[in-house]
């Protein structure tokens, strides 16, 4: 019989919705090790909280995130509150010796994300950053390629994540344009970056570029509140392997909801990917005979693990909550022991390092080397 492993979830918007969604496609669709249980979700309020209970099945409500953390009888806790507060959560969650799920951003600052990764650490306890695009068997596949020499020599690389919530300059001011942690390249374009590292391997050096492009936005009382976070958040990449490449984050793009793209050029072939049509992979063979030689599709299906756990068939599509099945799925297994992390706290410090040299590049304008994590 299964172990019992009783979760907290720690707010109730999209992404902790998501999260539920992502545990309980995750038990019915892979052999996991253990049986999971909604034991509590906290929220801000009782009444958020008592509704976030019902609707997702938790067993029972709280707006006391502390007293979440510190009930022993649960074994993990899901972090997906406002970044600034995920330092406080993760770091009692620790102490009080949870496993610890946490949305990305890790925290506002690398130095923050390196506290928790080394508490973490030091305490034995299995993490998890939100990062579910990495998930996707064609993402899979197109690093398997890469490292299998299919493309040959990996000449260049672009990747982008671009999206439009943010377009309407009359949206409000919220916690995502605080100056600590907050901007279009920590917020989106931290995917771009987790994805150009799980692909090629580690960055070295950066030349970045952020803008801010609306100055000032409402503030909810009737004023205005300057933004001093970027709008655009761009950086040229020089990666350990030699090859040179950008990434891209946007958050005003007009018209994009989910751009998140790469495009990988190497001496034999090329591949091109975007995340609104995530099912595909393209491949371009400069092997294909002359007069027959394009870009041509590569579509999902049981071959590309772990596809085949949601349907049998090619054609039919993962969707975004697949992927967090697939996250989640991986998580449990390393809680369990029987895998590495997938993307621990100190994967998550890494992506922070990267966006705050990138930031301090962009004030610099110059090149500055990648540090270790």
């Amino acid at each position: 019989m299964k172990k019992k492993l009783r979760l907290g979830l720690i707010g109730s918007g999209f992404m902790g919705k998501t999260h539920v969604f992502g545990f309980a496609a995750a038990e019915r669709v892979f052999d996991l090790p253990y049986d999971v249980e909604l034991a509590t979700i906290a929220d801000v309020t009782m009444a958020q909280a008592e509704a976030a209970r019902a609707a997702f099945g938790f067993q029972r409500a709280t707006d006391d995130w502390r007293s979440l953390v510190a009930d022993p009888d649960i074994h993990v806790i899901d972090i997906t509150a406002p970044n600034a507060l995920h330092k406080e959560m993760a770091l009692a969650a620790i102490a009080a010796g949870k496993h610890v799920y946490c949305e990305k951003p890790l925290a506002p600052l690398a130095a923050d994300a390196r506290e928790m990764a080394e508490a973490a650490e030091k305490a034995g306890i299995r993490t998890q950053v939100g990062f579910n695009y990495l998930c996707n068997p064609m993402l899979s596949l197109a690093r398997e390629m890469i490292a299998g020499g299919e493309l040959g020599e990996i000449r260049g690389y672009r990747g982008l994540h671009a999206e439009d919530y943010m377009a309407d300059a009359s949206g409000p001011f919220t916690f995502r344009h605080d100056p600590a942690g907050g901007g279009a390249l920590a917020d989106i374009g931290s995917h771009a970056l987790a994805t150009a590292e799980y692909l090629m391997g580690p960055i070295t050096k950066v030349m970045g570029d952020c803008v801010t492009m609306i100055a000032s936005r409402p503030d909810g009382k009737g004023g205005v509140r300057p933004v001093e976070t970027d709008d655009v958040g761009r950086a040229f990449l020089r990666f350990a392997n030699g090859a040179t490449g950008s990434i891209e984050g946007n958050w005003i793009a007009t018209g994009r909801k989910m751009q998140h793209d790469f495009e990988v050029y190497g001496t034999k072939g090329a591949l091109a990917f975007s995340q609104e049509r995530f099912n595909e992979l393209h491949f371009y063979s400069t092997a294909d005979a002359k007069g027959r030689q394009g870009f041509r599709r590569i579509e999902a299906g049981p071959d590309h693990v772990p596809y085949g756990r949601f349907c049998v068939a090619p054609g039919h599509q993962l969707g975004f909550n697949d992927l967090k099945a697939i996250e989640v799925a991986g998580y449990l297994e390393a809680i369990a022991g029987l895998r590495p992390e997938p993307f621990n706290f100190r994967a998550g410090l890494r992506i922070q390092m990267l966006v705050e040299t990138i930031q301090q590049s962009s004030r610099a304008g110059a090149w500055l080397d990648v540090k270790g994590d």
